[in-house]
């Protein structure tokens, strides 16, 4: 019984062990990885992640709704506003936490050093459903304006390019939904193996996360160029349609002011938070930023300020040519210019999507990589993981792997489920973000802070707030994605003791 006892007692230790501060900051210190990133590095890998998420994906969805939740309509505004708002208090969290933990990993590390081994190991998962179902979703949406484009090539290149089969381009899901909603027949759209199985594949999807993951083994210096160029498009189309647009804006479309109620506002922001996981990536690449203590903090707050600036002006302009209900989900920008007679634009605009949408690609695959390779160092996943190639100094077999996952996920999910499980994610992590630093500022208050959050407790608990509040409110609403999450967060414990909780202890053992 006394043996029973120990061994329970010994059990729940190491579920709460935690990870030293001070062995962080010396693995930082002896870190393979290349330290080549500056502040103005972040604001572009930031910029790249958070503007073309929200702008070309989901905000038509946001404004206009689906089956499982009603639209803001203009009231997206508000709906930006409150996101941003969630976001300000997880992003200065974010900002004090990884300036004084400069290492790869982002919630998952800070987690190990605060709350011990399994709650890490939890975070380190939902982190995974964050980035890696994150990038489905951004790997679905480029394939469906990569598509839009190829059309404006209908005089130039052979139908079968231009006009390719939409099981070559979209998931069996959305599909299906397409054909219900229109009263069409599946079988004319889709094959059937042995006239029982649906069959569907992305290869656009496909083409796009092996070209990236190939960029990304190259190096995160030349990752982070090429991301460069592709903000640089973004911005300069999203800028070009705020100043195009604005001519055509038409007050009248913007009453009913709220269609939907506060229940719409309240749902917009659920969605449009999707786009500010963005930030979160900056914290990942920690590691490999020159001087992490300044540049991080910049980076983070830096990118919130002007994404959230060009949102709102994209969502006047947006609501303003277009009456809400008949703003396209798939592709709303160029869908608006299509509208009101400018197809020439409507075609640079899906050029410009294709930019955007690849930097956000890129990003989100290199915070799925880092994360998984701080886990991995960590001894809870096969050290083969975490090799990292001698002349690039990057992980690639991770790389290789994170690439798979959103290749093989793109073929089974449809854009709405993986962004909201996206959320779910997000939202969870910026919580345990803001509750780190409740914990950090009680247990090591000396410790060097070389950027510190204002008013604490009181941002830290606004923040848990805000984003407490809007998962506990679309639970009730989405009915899909609120059973999935619990069953991907169970899925993480059954791996973590069939394997993780046990290898851990072999492989320190060993030592």
């Amino acid at each position: 019984m006394a043996n029973n006892t120990l061994n329970i007692k010994q059990f729940i230790n190491n579920l709460l062990e935690k990870k030293s501060a001070d062995e962080v900051i010396e693995t930082v210190k002896k870190s393979d990885l290349k330290k080549t990133l500056g502040a103005f590095d972040l604001i572009i890998l930031g910029i790249g992640a958070v503007v073309g998420t929200g702008i070309f994906t989901i905000v038509g969805s946001a404004i206009v709704g689906g089956l499982e939740g009603s639209g803001a309509g203009p009231a997206i505004i508000i709906s930006m506003i409150l996101a941003a708002i969630a976001s300000i208090f997880s992003a200065l969290c974010y900002s004090e936490i990884a300036a004084m933990f400069p290492i790869a990993g982002s919630a998952y590390t800070y987690t190990y050093i605060t709350m011990g081994e399994f709650m890490a190991w939890i975070v380190g998962w939902i982190l995974m459903l964050e980035y890696a179902i994150g990038n489905i979703t951004i790997a679905s949406a480029w394939s469906g304006y990569f598509a839009q484009f190829l059309k404006g090539f209908k005089h130039i290149l052979p139908s079968f390019v231009t006009t390719f089969p939409i099981w070559l381009r979209n998931d069996v899901r959305s599909i299906s939904i397409m054909c219900e909603k229109y009263g069409l027949d599946i079988h004319d759209k889709i094959p059937f193996i042995f006239d029982k199985i649906p069959f569907a594949i992305n290869l656009p999807a496909i083409f796009i996360v092996v070209f990236l993951t190939l960029i990304l083994i190259k190096g995160v210096k030349e990752s982070t160029r090429f991301a460069g160029v592709m903000v640089a498009i973004n911005l300069f189309i999203i800028s070009t349609f705020i100043f195009v647009g604005a001519k055509y804006v038409q007050p009248e479309n913007w009453t009913p002011f709220m269609p939907n109620g506060i229940s719409g506002v309240l749902m917009g922001a659920f969605l449009i938070f999707f786009a500010y996981i963005g930030f979160d990536a900056i914290s990942t690449t920690a590691e490999e930023t020159k001087n992490p203590q300044k540049d991080i903090p910049i980076g983070i707050l830096g990118t919130l300020c002007i994404c959230t600036i060009l949102y709102i002006g994209v969502a006047l302009v947006l609501t303003g040519m277009v009456p809400f209900k008949l703003i396209d989900i798939q592709a709303p920008i160029a869908h608006a210019m299509h509208y009101v007679g400018k197809d020439w634009f409507a075609g640079f605009i899906s050029a410009g999507a294709i930019a955007g949408l690849t930097s956000v690609l890129l990003v989100y695959q290199l915070g799925t990589v880092r994360i998984l390779y701080a886990m991995s160092r960590d001894k809870f996943l096969p050290r083969s993981l975490r090799v990292v190639n001698r002349k690039s100094r990057t992980p690639h077999v991770l790389t290789w792997v994170c690439g798979l996952i959103v290749i093989v996920g793109s073929i089974f999910m449809d854009l709405n489920i993986s962004a909201e499980l996206c959320n779910f994610g997000t939202f969870t992590s910026f919580i345990v973000i803001c509750i780190i630093v409740l914990i950090l500022r009680k247990t090591d208050p000396k410790r060097p802070r070389p950027f510190r959050v204002p008013f604490v407790p009181l941002f830290p608990i606004l923040g848990i707030f805000f984003c407490g509040g809007l998962i506990v409110y679309s639970l009730k609403t989405l009915k899909t994605s609120s059973v999935l999450f619990p069953i991907w967060t169970l899925i993480g414990v059954v791996i973590y003791f069939l394997y993780g909780y046990q290898a851990h202890r072999n492989k320190n053992q060993k030592r």
